[in-house]
């Protein structure tokens, strides 16, 4: 399911105007009494990207996965108020006890990374793909993808992968099969690749509009098919930010993250995922400098949360992502209170023919990255 899907009128909500002319003050406090009200039978997970002003009623934060598999192990929590993005309710939704309701309040938000890949141009790459290499290829994804993509990776023997897992997994899928269609983000695929000694020339990149194979080497070696799909956000850092940093800022380090183009990757100093951004920060030297490659948001709380050290944005005209930061504190207290009033709005609920192959997609990475 798309974004384009998701906002149909005929399937979606909309909040109420009501809840647009209320005092953040008046927000805040329904927050708190509605919380306080439901206790451990109410969870609100939030995403690193999103705003501080619902991040900070989060009783738990964290990257997608992580978060989806907090809310698995919190039995009491009846319900689980979604701070983050479609594809990361799903996962919830996935991983929970039938009896737990994964609630998304705001059903616009949502990954355009993700919405890069779905299921019918996966099938078709996939028909075309078998054409071209017989059965030399195991699919892997992104945990940033849909239920069905996962699913259908699931289906065909593969796994899902995470930023942090995804040199682990990828290793593993090698030793499955010859070649490895890696979905939907392309950097972090060649990024991932590349640091398992994996030349430039052994990569291509399936383009899903033209139904086209790219390549530079020749057809047979081709080991990695990049599903041509990127995150709007990380694509926005350049090799230019990085002259400019090592220019202004001679001894700042650069750090940022594999969803970010080889480019930027290959000339910055360190590259990782979210957490290891964080976790890199966080134990850094008092007065370290360092320019973040990531969303402008976590960038914001990193700067926040370590005033001892110098930090700034790679790239300094980077907005929030669009998208992941749609959740704002109207539509959190809408989803409380509806919670509160015997109503359940966006609830998010995965067909069971396709949940059973995407866990069976998860299961195998946690299987073999634990």
């Amino acid at each position: 399911m798309n974004l384009f899907e998701l906002l149909d009128a005929s399937k979606t909500e909309m909040m109420p105007e009501d809840y647009k002319h209320r005092s953040v003050e008046e927000l805040e406090n329904r927050v708190i009494e509605i919380k306080k009200k439901f206790g451990t039978r109410l969870m609100i997970p939030g995403h690193h990207y999103q705003k501080d002003e619902v991040i900070q009623f989060a009783d738990v934060t964290g990257d997608s996965l992580k978060l989806a598999q907090i809310a698995q192990e919190t039995k009491d929590a009846e319900y689980i108020v979604f701070c983050g993005v479609h594809f990361m309710a799903e996962t919830a939704d996935m991983l929970t006890s039938p009896y737990q309701k994964v609630i998304l309040p705001d059903m616009r938000a949502g990954c355009s990374m993700a919405d890069m890949a779905n299921i019918k141009q996966t099938e078709a790459a996939w028909s075309k793909l078998q054409e071209l290499f017989d059965d030399t290829i195991l699919p892997l994804t992104y945990v940033n993808s849909s239920a069905e993509i996962k699913a259908f990776v699931g289906k065909n023997g593969g796994a899902t992968v995470t930023s942090s897992n995804a040199e682990t997994m990828l290793a593993w899928a090698l030793k499955q099969k010859r070649r490895i269609l890696f979905l939907p983000d392309q950097h972090l695929g060649r990024n991932t690749a590349f640091k398992l000694g994996i030349p430039l020339n052994k990569m291509a990149v399936w383009d899903p509009i033209e139904q086209k194979l790219h390549y530079d080497g020749t057809r047979e070696d081709v080991a990695i098919i990049l599903w041509k799909g990127h995150c709007s956000v990380h694509e926005k850092f350049t090799v230019k930010n990085i002259e400019h940093i090592r220019s202004k800022y001679p001894d700042m380090k650069i750090i940022v993250h594999p969803e970010c183009t080889f480019e930027v990757v290959q000339m910055a100093d360190y590259s990782g995922s979210t957490k290891y951004i964080i976790d890199t920060i966080q134990n850094s030297p008092k007065g370290s400098k360092w320019a973040i490659g990531t969303e402008m948001n976590l960038v914001n709380r990193l700067i926040q949360n370590n005033p001892d050290k110098e930090i700034v944005s790679l790239n300094p005209y980077m907005c929030p992502c669009l998208t992941m930061n749609r959740i704002d504190l109207p539509h959190l207290v809408w989803a409380l209170e509806s919670i509160d009033k015997g109503k359940i709005i966006n609830q998010i609920i995965v067909d069971e023919s396709i949940k059973e192959y995407a866990v069976l997609a998860l299961n195998r990475m946690l299987d073999h990255s634990s």
